[in-house]
């Protein structure tokens, strides 16, 4: 066993060196994720004791990302890379202490925060999304992602459990002259987080990360791969919106406190990360696809489930499915888009960053109109309805992927347009 261990870790040296520096920020930066998007709802449910506040904060966030994935391909002209991704890490810290010790959130002051968080994110998922296409290829696209999905897979197990012991170990208690309760305890962890985030960024300082040489970006035709791809990336923002929700409303009402997210997202997430650590290193990118098509399946199932079961039991399957669906959706998924890019790159002569911001506002159509579609439901017939089927909703308009997927997998490969 341990032979076996020598020889990945040897397989992961042998890997180019900025591919090796951007697995491990993002390995650092991935014990900061579950914070932002567990923690953050769950401390709004707890706050404002209702699940709409949650998905305003989330569209105030989207929003956010918007703007700056806007704003970055500006910057990019005049700063490098690495340094708007280490800003962008270094924001998401910095937003959430600002807003864990605020002492009173104002519905304004919270659309304010989940705006800076989102921008916080805009500069780090497209630096991260445009140093991943330039240190990789199709060829170690799935290891990479592989590897980074059981990073963060494992960092979605272990956070939760540990901040989730924390909360409910200091709530009440007397140390150093200080009574503790909930919220001065998610100060504490959000202080830890912004600590990593400084190490995260020490670490990203070791790559040599190049800029686009086109420094135009701005585009608003492209051509037919490059759309369904976007019509893809649209189906995925549908349901990305809930995934960063759903669990935390779902296991805040009808499970228990934050102590439950990490107990029960912890039940199946270890074999998960081993699995998609094995996919990662051995899964070609012919299967792709079949990976894609398990995973929303799997989605699809949960979320009929807990619609069926809209109880303890009910929730506890649905996060399960959710700990598998997401990974596996995304190691195939990402790899996919990258491929197109490198395609449409090059037949058009076009920045990359130009259809990763593209891509951006793909998502963010599917984001809101997800949201859009749990408020209305969450208002206009009730909060209970808007959790048991609108989950439903958007998984069934998942499965409309696959094929889609299949299409461009098929046309990217034999560079049709």
């Amino acid at each position: 066993m341990f032979a076996k261990l020598i020889a990945e870790y040897r397989f992961f040296l042998s890997q180019p060196h900025n591919m090796r520096v951007l697995l491990i920020t993002n390995m650092l930066y991935a014990l900061v994720l579950p914070v932002v998007e567990i923690f953050m709802a769950a401390y709004i449910m707890r706050y404002f004791a209702d699940t709409s506040y949650v998905a305003i904060f989330q569209v105030a966030m989207y929003t956010g990302i918007i703007i700056t994935s806007l704003t970055n391909g500006f910057l990019l002209k005049s700063f490098k890379v690495a340094h708007l991704y280490s800003f962008g890490i270094l924001l998401s810290g910095l937003s959430m202490v600002g807003m864990m010790f605020v002492k009173g959130i104002t519905l304004p002051g919270l659309i304010v925060s989940g705006t800076m968080i989102g921008a916080a994110s805009g500069f780090f998922w497209t630096n991260r999304y445009l140093m991943a296409l330039t240190t990789t290829n199709d060829d170690n696209r799935n290891y990479f992602f592989g590897l980074e999905s059981f990073f963060f897979t494992v960092s979605n197990i272990g956070v939760p459990v540990a901040i989730g012991a924390l909360l409910a170990s200091i709530d009440g208690v007397r140390l150093f002259g200080i009574n503790f309760d909930i919220y001065l305890g998610y100060r504490v962890v959000t202080v830890i987080v912004f600590a990593i985030t400084i190490l995260a960024c020490f670490s990203l300082a070791r790559g040599n990360f190049e800029n686009p040489i086109q420094k135009d970006f701005l585009y608003f035709r492209f051509g037919r791969l490059w759309n369904k791809q976007i019509l893809l990336a649209m189906l995925k923002g549908l349901v990305q919106g809930f995934l960063v929700t759903a669990p935390a409303m779902l296991i805040m009402k009808y499970v228990g406190k934050e102590g439950s997210l990490g107990l029960i997202q912890g039940i199946s997430g270890g074999l998960t990360a081993i699995l998609l650590y094995l996919l990662g290193r051995f899964a070609q990118p012919k299967h792709r696809i079949l990976i894609f098509g398990v995973g929303i399946t799997i989605f699809l199932f949960g979320t009929i489930y807990n619609g069926m079961e809209l109880s303890m039991v009910g929730v506890i399957v649905f996060v399960l499915c959710k700990v598998f669906f997401q990974p596996l959706h995304d190691l195939a998924y990402y790899p996919i888009m990258m491929k197109v890019i490198d395609v449409m790159s090059l037949s058009e002569n076009r920045n990359k960053y130009a259809y990763i911001l593209n891509h951006e506002f793909g998502l963010y159509a599917g984001r809101v109109s997800g949201l859009a579609l749990f408020i209305f439901l969450a208002f206009y017939v009730s909060e209970t309805f808007a959790l048991r089927y609108s989950l439903i909703i958007v998984a069934a308009l998942q499965m409309l992927s696959i094929p889609l997927a299949a299409n461009i997998m098929k046309h990217s490969y034999s560079n049709e347009q």
